[in-house]
């Protein structure tokens, strides 16, 4: 199953993307309101959503193409657990670009957030301010969805507690990264973490530990690597962050990105406006966003 956010009539609206490629308005059809509510309803919430869509009628059913998308939760009730330095070329390329040698791999995650003013939409417009930041870079990275809560999740069961799988693009300004000493300021300035363009199910995307994931910038390939090079691997991510943490159903974990980020480029390149990013995963699709100077 394949849920997505999108706008209807100035309200947002929970959506399943059909097997013939149209999305069925859930409530529409008799289902729940909202995805917040099928995580955490589970799978009987699952079960809901079948039965509505099999009795859809031809009013609930609406083309994918001129939807407007919405982040996967409009309004998150937390920041966004984000990880880094989990690809180890990622890692020697950022060690190159500071002229650093013998850098080693984290043994541990490494964890930041996204404030839930960073959130954005597939499609949506990414601000960027150059009186703020000169130096504005993207990380493609595989979303994990937590369907049920927990503390102190051990690895072995840590895919008990996820919902699904989604894209999210760590848009990062690196000057600001590297002049507050930390990742938190430059990483969450407004609308720099679309999130989407929709949710997959665990079991649908039984391969999640191995999935291409790629990142173009106004179509010229960027970042190409398969998620089976992280580090630190979803289960021992989820993990280390619930030691002594509550995970609660709808937080989102980004978990890193490859190698192939602008900041790490000789010469560097850093986006402008204008440039349109795609963040692409295999199984789940593209995240499209565009610059805008403002």
């Amino acid at each position: 199953m394949k849920f997505l956010t999108f706008e209807r009539n100035g309200q947002p609206r929970l959506g399943l993307v059909s097997d013939g490629g149209r999305v069925i308005d859930v409530a529409a059809a008799g289902g729940p309101a909202d995805l917040l509510s099928v995580v955490k309803g589970g799978e009987a919430a699952l079960q809901q959503v079948r039965r509505a869509v099999e009795g859809a009628k031809a009013e609930a059913s609406l083309a994918l193409e001129g939807l407007k998308f919405l982040p996967p939760f409009p309004h998150p009730a937390k920041n966004v657990f984000c990880v880094g330095r989990n690809y180890a070329a990622h890692v020697a390329e950022g060690a190159r670009a500071r002229g650093q040698q013998g850098v080693q791999v984290p043994e541990f995650p490494e964890f930041f957030s996204k404030a839930t003013t960073a959130v954005n939409a597939h499609e949506g417009v990414v601000p960027l301010d150059p009186k703020v930041t000169g130096k504005f870079d993207y990380e493609v990275e595989l979303g994990v969805v937590i369907g049920k809560a927990g503390k102190n999740i051990a690895a072995a069961q840590a895919m008990d507690h996820v919902f699904g799988f989604t894209i999210v693009n760590d848009f990062t300004a690196r000057d600001l990264q590297r002049r507050h000493g930390q990742w938190f300021k430059g990483k969450t300035l407004d609308g720099t973490c679309p999130i989407g363009p929709i949710v997959v199910v665990r079991s649908a995307l039984p391969n999640y530990g191995d999935l291409a994931i790629r990142l173009r910038v106004n179509g010229e390939q960027r970042q190409n690597d398969r998620t089976s090079s992280m580090v630190h691997k979803v289960e021992n991510i989820i993990e280390s962050l619930s030691a002594g943490l509550t995970l609660e159903p709808g937080d989102v974990i980004a978990t890193g990105t490859p190698s192939g980020v602008g900041f790490a480029m000789d010469p560097p390149q850093f986006l402008k406006g204008g440039d349109v990013v795609e963040a692409e995963i295999e199984g789940i699709g593209i995240l499209r966003n565009t610059i805008r100077e403002v």
